[in-house]
């Protein structure tokens, strides 16, 4: 990782990047079969267009006020605050509706999917958090929506898929190579290639073709917005830490876009460690990761000496992907965001921590940053740290129950 330049920050934060190209640097672009390039470009144009129109953006905005829930509040979490040392307020995207930070992309993209004249969408997930956003928000557009989900996902978040049913969805069980996001996606991306005038793929993190990393970071960037000018109205001043979950990493990026001009405030991404840093016993894909080609787009990958993607392992289901966005790449690379993992172990007992202290089960991907922020205060006392709580956990009881039983404890 290289020192912070400061060039690299005004070009994010003046548009210059990504670039014509849709590259973060070394990072992002379009790799995609050719059958594709014109609804990918016909996406970046009308999403540009449609971004810089107010009536869109008022009509988005109203339908995140009446229907999502937004502004989301910011918690003081005082008694975590307390046992950690620190002032600790989190960014509440668990009390949207649908229960995450997913439904605010995948409303903005429904909406875009409606003005294009789009027939159908279909959508991947991973946790399940993202189909049921899409599904919501197609149901609320009026359009019908596919979602592609891996076997082993729809097993560990059973009441995810039931919530997508009866939005109206479809999903579309994978059984295909590792059967999680990968696989999701995978399958996805096959379908759009097959109808890619008629059929709109609503995606849902911050990786993939341009322009969906950057359209994505648009959508989320509201989370930032809201934060920042609601913890300084609360408290007076900026926080020193911002802290986020990273898999594909729309959350984080969305959290982390308002702070990225302010050199006080340090940002920090959290992977998933999982059990370890074995090949195929975590998804921490800027930890362990190396350059390479994914879904579309060039970021950091966890692959082996041949260049094939590794099978990868998480508690949470939202992390487990072996990819990252490439803007994430691109900030590790000039040293704007540091990035660190954690471990199953220790994101349960922050779950456990955060639910008993604050009342507030967390989602398991957002207990990966609650472990992370807990781990830095410990390194130095007295900081204002800022967490983004990217969802809730009723999806996860399931996922809690096994890990109870095995365990010894009762479920």
């Amino acid at each position: 990782m290289t020192q912070t330049t400061t060039a690299g920050i005004d070009d994010l934060l003046a548009g210059r990047l990504p670039d014509s190209h849709g590259r973060f640097g070394a990072y992002g672009g379009r790799f995609v079969p050719e059958t594709l390039m014109p609804s990918i470009l016909r996406l970046e144009t009308e999403a540009r267009r449609a971004l810089a129109d107010s009536r869109f953006q008022q009509q988005l905005s109203d339908e995140l006020e009446d229907w999502v829930g937004r502004p989301t509040p910011l918690t003081r979490a005082r008694r975590l605050g307390e046992s950690w040392g620190a002032e600790v307020w989190l960014k509440r995207e668990d009390l949207t509706h649908t229960g995450a930070h997913k439904i605010n992309n995948a409303l903005g993209q429904a909406l875009l999917a409606r003005h294009l004249g789009m027939r159908r969408v279909v959508a991947e997930t991973g946790a399940g958090q993202h189909g049921v956003a899409a599904a919501a928000a197609c149901a609320r557009v009026g359009l019908p929506c596919e979602v592609y989900m891996g076997a082993v996902d729809v097993r560990r978040q059973a009441p995810n898929v039931l919530r997508m049913r009866r939005l109206g969805a479809r999903v579309i069980e994978v059984e295909s190579g590792d059967r999680t996001l990968r696989a999701a996606i995978d399958e996805a991306l096959r379908d759009w290639v097959s109808d890619p005038l008629g059929t709109y793929y609503l995606l849902g993190s911050a990786v993939g073709p341009h322009p969906y990393p950057w359209l994505v970071r648009e959508l989320q960037a509201v989370i930032g917005r809201e934060a920042r000018a609601q913890l300084q109205e609360r408290s007076g001043s900026l926080p020193d830490l911002v802290v986020a979950c990273v898999g594909g990493g729309s959350n984080a990026i969305g959290l982390f876009h308002a702070f990225l001009g302010d050199p006080s405030v340090t940002l920090l991404g959290v992977e998933a460690g999982g059990l370890g840093s074995e090949i195929g016993h975590n998804a921490a894909t800027i930890v362990h990761g190396r350059p390479g080609v994914l879904h579309g787009s060039r970021s950091l990958l966890l692959q082996d000496e041949h260049g094939q993607i590794r099978e990868t392992h998480s508690v949470s289901a939202g992390l487990d992907y072996p990819g990252v966005g490439p803007e994430h790449a691109f900030l590790r690379d000039i040293g704007r965001v540091r990035y660190t993992s954690i471990g199953d172990e220790e994101a349960l007992e922050a779950l456990d921590e955060c639910s008993r202290l604050e009342g507030i089960l967390p989602a398991l991907e957002t207990a990966h940053a609650l472990a992370g922020a807990r781990r830095e205060a410990a390194s130095s006392t007295g900081r204002t740290i800022l967490i983004g709580l990217s969802g809730r956990g009723d999806k996860d009881l399931g996922i809690l129950a096994e890990t109870e039983s095995r365990d010894g404890d009762p479920a």
